[in-house]
């Protein structure tokens, strides 16, 4: 029985890819739409499912951008109502039509964003299901959609950071040398923000490796038991950067006072890293950020929303403390 089930569904997906092959692609859609439906008021998930990604697949395949991406979001539209929980099958399918829109599909956006929506409450990641997340921005990053990149690689997996540092530095090197660090920081304040200590680190590793790699001048080692950095004599807030991350590490309130106080004109002059440098200081050092009367904005839903250098943003929910990681995460 269950056999002839399946002969059933690859019956109906052959005669929809049929009408594909024949150029007919507005009646292939409409025509999935309704049979869909019929096992959607079933609750024959996946029928549904196997029935709408085959068909989106094919369309998507023919360049046939906001069909394909309309029955994609119907597919995501199934796993809503089926409650269905992120697993390879059902990521499998997402991230390879993800991966079929053509860049300047309008739909793609909104299939995305649906994606993620459905990770998040299904999921074991409220803010949405990593890997989806790094396929995302990792895609965003080689049409450099810098701002929709940032955004998804932040919430990625253990390979993003390196994606969105080599971002930034791409970005970086298409401005003056003196910017680096106002590029560097959109990879390694954001990762701190989200409590992302490990990602921080790497960020800023890459950006250091491929300063030294492109000649840059007067460049020092410095060497602890815990960690390396890189002393640039003419980035001052690069090094702020690094010598940042240490501080963390050691996990002392008045090193972080000493730090700031030491690097404060030159953090004054790019005026835009002080909410993000006092929600640091009170998730890693417990030192009380001043509180403002005015309402305040959601960290990741303005967090860049201006040009490289741009405001590090409010957030309304209380600042959790993050313990610093073991000296291994600086490794």
């Amino acid at each position: 029985m269950a056999s002839s089930k399946a002969d059933k569904i690859e019956k109906i997906i052959t005669r929809l890819q049929d009408r594909i092959r024949e150029g007919q692609f507005y009646e292939a859609q409409q025509q999935t739409r309704v049979v869909a439906a019929r096992y959607i008021k079933a609750s024959n998930w996946t029928a549904a499912a196997e029935i709408l990604f085959n068909v989106a697949q094919s369309l998507l395949r023919a360049g046939q951008g906001g069909s394909g991406g309309d029955l994609s979001v119907l597919l995501v539209d199934v796993f809503n109502k089926a409650e269905l929980k992120p697993d390879s099958a059902s990521k499998g399918k997402l991230l390879t039509l993800m991966r079929l829109f053509d860049p300047e599909e309008p739909t793609r956006k909104k299939f995305i964003g649906e994606m993620i929506t459905w990770s998040g409450k299904f999921g074991d990641y409220p803010a949405g299901d990593s890997e989806l997340h790094h396929v995302a921005g990792s895609l965003y990053a080689e049409e450099h959609e810098a701002y929709e990149a940032e955004r998804h690689l932040l919430l990625g997996t253990k390979d993003s950071a390196e994606v969105l540092a080599r971002m930034e530095y791409a970005w970086y090197k298409e401005d003056e040398s003196h910017t680096a660090p106002v590029y560097a920081s959109r990879a390694i304040l954001p990762y701190l923000l989200v409590g992302n200590v490990r990602a921080a680190n790497t960020a800023y590793r890459i950006f250091a490796s491929a300063l030294v790699d492109d000649g840059y001048a007067g460049v020092q080692d410095v060497s602890s038991s815990t960690c390396d950095i890189r002393i640039f004599p003419s980035l001052p807030l690069f090094n702020f950067l690094g010598l940042l991350l240490l501080t963390i590490q050691r996990g002392a309130p008045e090193a972080y006072r000493a730090l700031i106080a030491k690097y404060s004109t030159s953090i004054a002059e790019i005026g835009t890293w002080n909410e993000a440098l006092e929600m640091i200081a009170e998730m890693y050092f417990g030192i009380s950020r001043p509180r403002q009367t005015n309402p305040l904005m959601e960290m990741m839903g303005s967090l860049f929303g201006g040009a490289p250098g741009g405001g590090m943003p409010q957030r309304k929910n209380p600042i959790r403390r993050v313990e610093a990681p073991a000296a291994e995460g600086l490794d």
